[in-house]
């Protein structure tokens, strides 16, 4: 079960990356299919989450370089979570994909800068805090249609 969502209004000003979005969602797909020994072609990957194929393994291999996908090459080949899906969590996906999410800048000049600057770097601590707590799993799980049974 995926933490409290905030209220909307809390979303109405964070963006993230379409990269980022894309990265999720195929590791919520490579989750989904978490056995240690599944692999998913791009394509399957590509058309499951209706994204660009050729943008897709441009993110797989930022995955990949950082230890969270491994690739296969060849016919059979496609990708696989490099750990167990329990394991990863949304800040790993971040810091691989897009890790300036969670730096900022501010200056600590004037009366007011350290205090503007120390609760900004309080803000970004609960981020990541927030982006450690959810799993993989939980992402996988809550990204999957609800089954209706006649």
């Amino acid at each position: 079960m995926l933490p409290p969502v905030p209220p909307l209004c809390c979303f109405a000003s964070m963006r993230i990356s379409q990269k980022l979005d894309y990265a999720c969602r195929a590791m919520a797909q490579l989750a989904k299919r978490h056995d240690g020994r599944t692999i998913t072609r791009l394509d399957e990957l590509a058309q499951r989450e209706a994204v660009s194929a050729n943008f897709l393994v441009q993110i797989l291999n930022d995955l990949r370089r950082a230890g969270l996908v491994e690739s296969r090459r060849g016919k059979s080949g496609g990708y696989l979570l490099a750990k167990k899906p329990d394991t990863i969590n949304l800040k790993e996906i971040v810091d691989a994909v897009e890790p300036s999410l969670l730096s900022f800048s501010t200056h600590t000049e004037g009366e007011s800068g350290p205090t503007v600057r120390a609760a900004w770097e309080a803000v970004a601590q609960e981020l990541k805090n927030h982006l450690e707590r959810i799993t993989l799993v939980q992402l996988a799980e809550g990204s999957e249609a609800p089954m209706f049974y006649i």
